[in-house]
């Protein structure tokens, strides 16, 4: 028997897909991915289809039409030329959207080539997300990537001649002071390729990654938090200075470039997320998929529910995330939706310089950003 099932208030506009496969696992990598010289695009293609007919037979939303698109990974770009094309071929049998989606796929620069591009262009994609994360060549090879300092540089002439329009690049900041990475360098390099929108992640050792291994072990040591939050700050300041607009804690973009499909999560809009280890949110009710790809595809080929789990917020859960969600984004939250303890320690806030009121809402600072976890959790305690 399917999982019960509860009617979401809104039909999902916003599709996650997810691509298993990597040349090579990277040290910091906890995402859901399997090595594979040569994936197997047909197998792949032939469980998001049987998983998309599960949906629709067991689930409660029918043919709906998204507004955004998101292919992630993983590595999209491993794919090759077809993929993507056959991909919509896919979906338009279960979904439906127009020209003024935003389809967003994600690609590594070394196989992010000039006939990809202009085969993810003719399919659709009209945003290419590139995993650069750094140009110093002693920290690539100590992450495992396989491109050099110079492959973003060739990926961005090679989407911007297929006459995509839309680029965002990764940078991973606060890496191990021993690969001697200069950061301002790579923010210069970035700043120089002219994106329209940039993503920095702070490296995080889990304990299941090569890079946790090595941290516990003692093999490794990890940046102190006076050295993150120099970096993070850094970056908002050279990126703000080039005209980028910081509109989430860990996003930059030129004005009307922001992510859409991004937002839609921060927003906490109803998404289906297709593929190993993807997540739906069907309000009130978050679900997950298997992560192994083995196992979803046995999964969905023998049209079994592909979820792993499943958790029906409650209120207070739904409003906590709210509170966290909105002081992630620039938008911030309504004061109006505020306790007058919250209120109030919102001007405290106000004071250390972590906040600010106006417009009727209070947005956190850069430095407040920093903090962001804490404040969360400090604002719903005095909820009152």
């Amino acid at each position: 028997m399917p999982p019960r099932r509860v009617v979401p208030q809104v039909s999902p506009e916003h599709l996650y897909i997810h691509v298993p496969f990597c040349l090579r696992r990277c040290s910091y990598c906890d995402f859901a991915v399997t090595t594979a010289r040569v994936p197997p695009v047909d197998a792949w293609l032939d469980a998001i289809a049987a998983e998309l007919a599960w949906r629709r037979q067991h689930g409660s939303w029918t043919d709906p039409a998204l507004k955004t698109i998101y292919v992630g990974g993983g590595t999209p770009s491993l794919l090759g030329t077809d993929a993507m094309q056959r991909l919509a071929e896919t979906l338009r049998r279960f979904v439906s959207w127009d020209d003024t989606v935003e389809w967003t796929a994600e690609a590594n620069p070394e196989t992010f080539t000039a006939g990809l591009a202009h085969d993810w262009a003719r399919a659709g994609v009209n945003r290419v997300s590139l995993g650069a994360q750094t140009f110093s060549a002693p920290a690539l090879e100590w992450m495992g990537r396989l491109h050099g300092p110079d492959g973003p540089a060739r990926a961005v002439d090679a989407a911007r001649a297929a006459g995509i329009e839309n680029l965002s690049i990764d940078l991973i900041f606060a890496l191990p002071a021993r690969l001697e990475r200069d950061w301002e360098a790579d923010l210069r390099r970035v700043i120089a390729l002219d994106p329209e929108h940039v993503s920095l992640y702070g490296l995080t050792a889990e304990s299941a990654t090569p890079l946790g291994r090595w941290v516990a072990s003692g093999r490794e040591a990890m940046p102190d938090e006076d050295r993150y939050a120099a970096e993070y700050l850094l970056a908002t300041e050279l990126l703000g200075s080039a005209g980028f607009v910081h509109y989430e804690v860990s996003n930059f973009a030129r004005p009307g470039r922001e992510s859409l499909h991004n937002q839609a999560y921060w927003r906490h809009r109803p998404y289906l997320g297709l593929g190993p280890g993807a997540h739906s949110y069907e309000p009130p009710v978050r679900s997950w998929n298997v992560r192994d790809w083995a196992e979803y595809r046995r999964r969905v080929r023998a049209g079994e529910a592909p979820e792993e789990g499943r958790e029906e917020l409650s209120a207070g859960d739904m409003e906590l995330e709210r509170v966290w969600l909105g002081l992630r984004a620039a938008d911030g939250l309504e004061l109006e939706r505020l306790s007058a303890a919250q209120v109030a320690r919102a001007a405290d806030w106000e004071r250390e310089g972590w906040a600010e009121r106006g417009g009727g809402v209070v947005r956190l600072t850069r430095h407040g950003w920093l903090l962001l976890d804490r404040l969360a959790v400090d604002l719903e305690a005095v909820r009152g």
